[in-house]
C-alpha cells in the first residue's frame, strides 16, 4: 500500500501503456494480423517444449531442423507452461508484461539517487513510448524484446552493488537470442567506462565482457552449426562485409571510412532502400539521441546495433519497422536522462527534458502515420477504426476454425497458423506433406505465394478427389483429407 501511495503516477503510466500495448498486440492477434513467422513458429515451439520434445521448424521450413539452429532462444522453453493458461496469446501477453517490467526497472534505476530521482517518471515514459518499442509490439513476438526489457534491471542491480543478482540478470539476457550476447558485450564495455574508478566492478565488467564474447562465438560458431542441417550459422547476411564474421572484421579494420559511409547510403542498390537509414537516424536524433554526446558510454552500447542494422542485406532491417530497433529503447531511456541530469543549469535540463519527450512522441507518431519504408499501418494505428476491423467476418472465421480437431495435422496460411499452432504438427501453406486439413483465404496475403498462384491452388483442391471442401464462405476455405496417413514425410 505504501508503494501505491508513493508511486501513483508510475502506476497510472503502467496502466496506460498496458492498455496501449494490448490494443496493439492483442487486437492484432485477434484480427489475424500475426503470422507464421514469427508468432506461429514460436507458439508451435511452446507446444513441443511443454511436451518435452524439440521443435523441428517444420512450421515454416520445408525440411526438419532443430529450431535452436535458427535462433538460440531458450526463453521459449521457460515460457511454454504458460500456454496452459493463455493459449495462443501466451507470448504476446508475456511480452507485454516484460516490457512493463522493464519500465519499472528504468524507474527504479533513477530513484536510486537524489540527483536523478526527479527524472525517474520521465525516463519511464520515454522507454514505454519509444518508437522502436512500439513498432516491435505491433509485430508478433520476439525474444530480443524480453532481453531489452531486462536490461534496465541489469543496470539497476549493478548500481546497487549486487554482483550475484547482476550476474543472474546477465545470464537471463544472454539466453534470449544468440546475437544479444554481442550487444551485451558492448553494454559491458560501455559500463566499463562508467565504473572504471571502481576496481571491483572494473574487473567484473572485464570478465563479463569476455564471457559475452565467448558465449557469442561458441553459440554462433559451434553450437548452432552443430544443430543445423547445413552445419553453419544461418543469419550472417552481410555480403558487403564478406562471407563470414572473420572477413567482416577484417574489412572493418582495413576500410573504416567505407564502413562509415554505409551508415548513410543504400549499399545494396535496392530500389526501395533509399533514405531508409537516414529516416531511422533522424528519428533517433529527434528522440534525443544527441544527448548521448554527454554520455558517450551509452553510445558505445549501441555500436553493434547500428552495425547489425545498417550492413544487413535486407533493407527491412535498416529502418524503423518490426523488432529491429527495440534494443535502443533501454539504452536511450537511461543514457539520455542520465545525461540530462548531469547538466548543472536547471533551465537547460528542463529544455532538454521537453525536447527529448516531445521528440520521442513525434517519432512514434511518425511511424504510425507515414514512413519511407512500407509498414502495415493497420497493425499500429490504434486510433484508426481500421485497426479493429477486417474485410471479412472474424467471428465466422473463428467458428470455422473450430471444425479442425485439436490433434489434427494442419497446413495453414500464415495469418491463421498462430491460432492453430498449439499442436504437434502444423505447416505454413503451401507446405502440405501429411496434413489432414488445409486453411486458406483469398482475403489474406498470399505469402509466400502470389495471389494468382494461391487462387490456382484453391481451385485445384476444389476439384481434387483427395480433398473435401468442408467450409467455403467469404474467401475462407477449409479442406479435409479424410484418409491422411498421419505419417510425417520429410
Amino acid at each position: 500500500m505504501r508503494f501505491i501511495r508513493e508511486h501513483k503516477k508510475l502506476l497510472f503510466v503502467i496502466a496506460f501503456f498496458a492498455i496501449i500495448y494490448s490494443l496493439i498486440s492483442i487486437v492484432n492477434h485477434y484480427y489475424f494480423r500475426t503470422y507464421a513467422l514469427d508468432l506461429g513458429a514460436y507458439t508451435n515451439a511452446l507446444y513441443d517444449y511443454i511436451h518435452f520434445q524439440w521443435n523441428d521448424s517444420t512450421a515454416f521450413l520445408g525440411i526438419a531442423e532443430n529450431l535452436l539452429a535458427d535462433h538460440f532462444d531458450l526463453y521459449l522453453i521457460l515460457f511454454s507452461p504458460f500456454t496452459i493458461v493463455f493459449g495462443t496469446y501466451t507470448l504476446l501477453i508475456i511480452q507485454i508484461m516484460f516490457i512493463l517490467l522493464g519500465g519499472i526497472g528504468v524507474y527504479r534505476y533513477f530513484i536510486l539517487t537524489e540527483k536523478t530521482k526527479k527524472y525517474a517518471l520521465y525516463a519511464t515514459i520515454y522507454f514505454y513510448m519509444f518508437f522502436g518499442l512500439i513498432s516491435a509490439v505491433s509485430f508478433d513476438y520476439h525474444s530480443n524484446i524480453i532481453a531489452a526489457a531486462l536490461l534496465p534491471w541489469f543496470f539497476y542491480w549493478m548500481k546497487r552493488g549486487r554482483i550475484i543478482t547482476t550476474s543472474i540478470l546477465l545470464l537471463s539476457i544472454l539466453i534470449s537470442k544468440e546475437n544479444v550476447s554481442l550487444w551485451m558485450a558492448f553494454v559491458c564495455l560501455g559500463l566499463l567506462f562508467e565504473y572504471w574508478r571502481k576496481p571491483y566492478w572494473r574487473y567484473y565488467l572485464l570478465i563479463a565482457f569476455s564471457f559475452c564474447v565467448f558465449y557469442f562465438i561458441m553459440i554462433t560458431m559451434v553450437v548452432m552449426p552443430a544443430l543445423s542441417n547445413k552445419m553453419a550459422y544461418p543469419h550472417f547476411h552481410y555480403s558487403f562485409l564478406g562471407s563470414n564474421p572473420s572477413e567482416a572484421f577484417l574489412y572493418l579494420v582495413r576500410h573504416p571510412l567505407e564502413a562509415i559511409k554505409v551508415f548513410f547510403i543504400n549499399h545494396t542498390g535496392h530500389p526501395n532502400g533509399d533514405y531508409v537509414k537516414l529516416e531511422f537516424l533522424i528519428l533517433l536524433f529527434v528522440s534525443g539521441g544527441y544527448v548521448l554526446l554527454r554520455k558517450p558510454a551509452y553510445f558505445i552500447m549501441l555500436i553493434p546495433l547500428f552495425f547489425q542494422k545498417f550492413f544487413h542485406d535486407n533493407i527491412s532491417m535498416w529502418g524503423i519497422s518490426a523488432q529491429y530497433s527495440v534494443e535502443f529503447a533501454p539504452v536511450l531511456a537511461i543514457g539520455i536522462f542520465t545525461g540530462i541530469a548531469s547538466f548543472k543549469q536547471p533551465l537547460f535540463r528542463k529544455v532538454l527534458l521537453i525536447l527529448a519527450l516531445s521528440g520521442c512522441l513525434v517519432a512514434t507518431f511518425r511511424i504510425m502515420d507515414h514512413t519511407i519504408m512500407y509498414t502495415d499501418k493497420s497493425r499500429i494505428r490504434i486510433y484508426d477504426g481500421k485497426h479493429y476491423t477486417r474485410n471479412y467476418d472474424v467471428k465466422k472465421v473463428y467458428r470455422a476454425l473450430k471444425l479442425i480437431p485439436a490433434d489434427a495435422i494442419v497446413s495453414a496460411q500464415s495469418p491463421f497458423l498462430p491460432h492453430l499452432a498449439l499442436r504437434d504438427h502444423i505447416y505454413q501453406f503451401p507446405i502440405i506433406w501429411d496434413a489432414a486439413y488445409i486453411v486458406v483465404s483469398t482475403k489474406e496475403g498470399a505469402y509466400p505465394l502470389n495471389s494468382d498462384d494461391l487462387n490456382s491452388e484453391i481451385e485445384k483442391f476444389k476439384i481434387s478427389a483427395e480433398w473435401d471442401l468442408i467450409y467455403g464462405e467469404e474467401g475462407l476455405f477449409i479442406f479435409n483429407r479424410p484418409h491422411s496417413s498421419g505419417d510425417v514425410q520429410f
